[in-house]
């Protein structure tokens, strides 16, 4: 009988993986970096990755940073860019590199599309 049920039953199709595209809205965080070194950028990447993917808010998609580490930007996407930036914003405000960073968030998919920008409050320990 398990020969029979793994050759006709019907195997749960996974809903697939959604990309950047599927989203309408979008935030960034525009930052100053000016580092050489890439692990603590990477290690803020995996933080958020794992936040957006566990709280089911949208996509973390990557980052562009310059060349030279001066600057860079993080892309992430999400149905509501307010929620979205309200669920990451504890992690980026315990970054200290993004001190001074400025998050935009924007509420459409084209460039036109409203925004709101946001300074970064950097958490320091006393």
């Amino acid at each position: 009988m398990s020969l029979f049920r793994k050759l006709f039953s019907r195997k749960e199709k996974k809903p697939p993986k959604k990309t950047p595209e599927d989203y309408p809205q979008t935030v960034l965080i525009h930052f100053d970096y000016g580092m050489g070194d890439l692990t603590p950028l990477f290690r803020l990447e995996d933080e958020l990755e794992k936040i957006v993917n566990t709280q089911e808010v949208g996509i973390y998609d990557g980052h562009e940073i310059a060349v030279d580490g001066a600057d860079g930007i993080l892309f992430i996407y999400g149905e509501n860019a307010e929620i979205l930036f309200k669920t990451i914003q504890p992690t980026l405000e315990q970054t200290s590199f993004l001190a001074g960073a400025k998050a935009v968030l924007r509420f459409g998919k084209d460039e036109e599309a409203p925004e709101i920008d946001l300074k970064i409050q950097v958490k320091t320990e006393e």
